[in-house]
Parts: C-alpha cells; sequence; structure tokens
C-alpha cells in the first residue's frame, strides 16, 4: 500500500476546540467543519466535537447531511444559507439553521409556508463585501423576518475581514458598525472568528466561530501566548522508496530547478502534488526526515517528491518523512510556498487519515 498517510489526532482538536471557547469568554460555540473540517475529515471531526460544540458550521446542505446521515443531531448552520429556495423544505426536513445574506433569501423566507420553526442567522456585511445584507437594508429584512410565524429566533452575524492583521483598524471599524447597525434589535450576535478569538479579545459575541484554529494553525501574522497553545491536527507523512547518488553538477527533477553542488544522496518520497503538497515549495522547504530536520530538493511531482539525505546516512528506503505536523508547522510550510495555512490541508487528496484520540 502507498505510504502516504494524514495522521489525524482528535484529541488535538478537543483541545484548541477548548482554547476557542476559554477566548470567547465560555460563549456559545460554533465549530466550522466546512470543506470536509478544512481536509480533516467533517464526520470525525464533528463526532469528537459532539457534546462540546454548541453547533456546527457548513458551507452548504450537501455539508450537512453527511453529518445528519452520520448521525451528529446537533445544531448545523449553513453559513452560506441556502443557493436556492427549493432547499429549504430539506433545510426543514433536517433541522437545519441557515445564514440569510441576500435580499433574494429574505424574499424566499417570506414566501416559504410551513408549519416549522426556522432558526436564521442574519448577516451584515459589516466591510468585507462578500456576504451580508447592507446596514442601510439589515435592518428593514430585520423586521420583515421577526413579523413572520414561521421565524423562531435570529442571531446577528457578521464576518471580520482583516482581524489576521493586529495593526489594522479595520476590525474596530467593522465591530462598531455592527453594533451601530444592530443597537436595539432582538436577537443574539456573532462576529468573532479565529483570528478575532486570537488576537482581538475587546471583540466578543453571543456566539464565536472558530475555524482555522481547531485544526492547530496560526491565522495571524505572528504568534502571541494563545497562538502558541495550538496543537496542529493533522501531520502529514509518507516514505522513502527509492534513493539515488547523484554527482556534483547533476540536476534533480523536472525543470532542473536543483542543480547538485556536491556529491548527494537523493531520497524520493511517496507524495506529491495530487496528495495537496504545494506544487511549487522551493529548494530548502523543511521536512523532518526520521525525526531530524531535512529539506526538499527539486520540483513536486503529481506522486513524488525528492529530499536531500547526504547528511542523514542513517536515513533511506523505509524512513518516514514528516510533511507537516509539529515540525514543520503549517504556519513556517505556508508561507515559503506563497500559499496560506488554510489550503494545505484543504487540498489533501488520495491519502489514508489515520484517526486517533478516540471518537
Amino acid at each position: 500500500m502507498r505510504p502516504a498517510r494524514a495522521l489525524i489526532d482528535l484529541d488535538a482538536l478537543r483541545s484548541n476546540f477548548r482554547l476557542a471557547r476559554e477566548l470567547g469568554g465560555g460563549r456559545k460555540t460554533l465549530a466550522a467543519v466546512k470543506a470536509d473540517a478544512y481536509g480533516h475529515g467533517a464526520v470525525a471531526c464533528a463526532r469528537a466535537l459532539d457534546g462540546e460544540a454548541d453547533a456546527f458550521g457548513v458551507a452548504c446542505i450537501e455539508e450537512a447531511l453527511e453529518l445528519r446521515a452520520a448521525g451528529i443531531t446537533a445544531p448545523i448552520l449553513l453559513l452560506e444559507g441556502f443557493f436556492d429556495a427549493d432547499e429549504l423544505p430539506l433545510i426543514v426536513q433536517h433541522n437545519l439553521w441557515f445564514a440569510v445574506a441576500a435580499p433574494w433569501q429574505v424574499d424566499a423566507v417570506e414566501a416559504f409556508q410551513t408549519n416549522a420553526t426556522l432558526q436564521i442567522w442574519l448577516k451584515l456585511d459589516s466591510g468585507m463585501h462578500r456576504l451580508g445584507l447592507a446596514p442601510a437594508d439589515f435592518r428593514a429584512a430585520h423586521a420583515r423576518l421577526s413579523a413572520l410565524p414561521q421565524v423562531a429566533s435570529m442571531v446577528l452575524m457578521s464576518h471580520m475581514a482583516r482581524a489576521d492583521e493586529l495593526d489594522s483598524p479595520r476590525t474596530r471599524e467593522q465591530a462598531a458598525l455592527f453594533a451601530a447597525t444592530i443597537d436595539g434589535l432582538a436577537g443574539e450576535t456573532s462576529l468573532c472568528n479565529s483570528p478575532a478569538l486570537l488576537g482581538w479579545p475587546e471583540v466578543r459575541s453571543d456566539w464565536v466561530r472558530p475555524g482555522l484554529m481547531l485544526y492547530g494553525a496560526n491565522p495571524l501574522q505572528k504568534h502571541n501566548a494563545f497562538t502558541e497553545r495550538l496543537r496542529p491536527v493533522m501531520t502529514m507523512q509518507s516514505k522513502i522508496f527509492a534513493v539515488r547518488e547523484i554527482a556534483a553538477g547533476e540536476p534533480v527533477g523536472y525543470g532542473a530547478r536543483f542543480v547538485a553542488e556536491r556529491p548527494t544522496r537523493v531520497g524520493v518520497v511517496a507524495l506529491g502534488y495530487a496528495d495537496g503538497y504545494p506544487q511549487f515549495a522551493p529548494n530548502g522547504t523543511p521536512v523532518q526526515i526520521d525525526g531530524q530536520p531535512g529539506h526538499l530538493i527539486g520540483r513536486v511531482s503529481m506522486d513524488m517528491l525528492t529530499v536531500d539525505l547526504t547528511d542523514l546516512p542513517q536515513a533511506g528506503v523505509g524512513s518516514t518523512v514528516t510533511l507537516w505536523g509539529d515540525a514543520p508547522r503549517l504556519d513556517v510550510l505556508a508561507p515559503l510556498c506563497n500559499v496560506s495555512a488554510y489550503q494545505l490541508p484543504c487540498a489533501v487528496k488520495r491519502v489514508a487519515r489515520v484517526i486517533s484520540g478516540g471518537r
């Protein structure tokens, strides 16, 4: 069997969740498990947090139905709402919560006839300019939805665009606009994503919505005392299955991006860009080889990559190569490869997931 493995540590996930709840002041905590829990396995992660998370957040109804089919009975929020009014009967059938973030969705809810009660998260565009109702329209939409007998309650929400930038005034501006817009309106609030929880203690809400931090990656540009407590949930590993000896002046891989400056032992690792590793990771990108520091050489291929074994005489065929995890960490690896720490686990493909930590 191909030795590429993504090791998923559910104990680390629970530790990160508890940190998010702590930073939120013990407030209600929605765990974002969209995009297959950022590539970590939505069902396994939701089961691990079942009984701890107050709700789960997904992008679309297909993701919610996967969790329901797996026996998850906790509230599930469709963070992007519904994409067509025809989804509303399914939302009722499976007891889902949903965001309302566009005028047409307000119209669709008004037109939907049901004896069920709907749990709505009404979204304000406070400056992200992606989804959400404009401030001038928000209060009117709240009044229209509040008047409907099928609407049980509403959570008032918005999303921070630059909370990862601790020197940007944008977060305080968005929080102030949110507070002014919802002043006097009935409903709980939800404003805090991962970087807001980790970096902006003055910005809090009734519901907090951790995402990336649950999986152990730092969303801030620098570390602080809280980000240091995050534990990586995914460790990406494979093994060396071939070793080559090349002379000085010889290239390795496509495009001859690496040319040996000395006689070099090259280890070929069974993992490549089709598995989610960055194709254009540069020469020198750190890895661990049997627990020792090592580095990448040559361009990453679809199914393979190559590492330098010259200074690791004990390493060879069968040696374990860690691409990310405790070392190197995602927030160190990602900038070197000109990608984000969000992107890498989400891109993991064709790799068997090995679950530890129970449930």
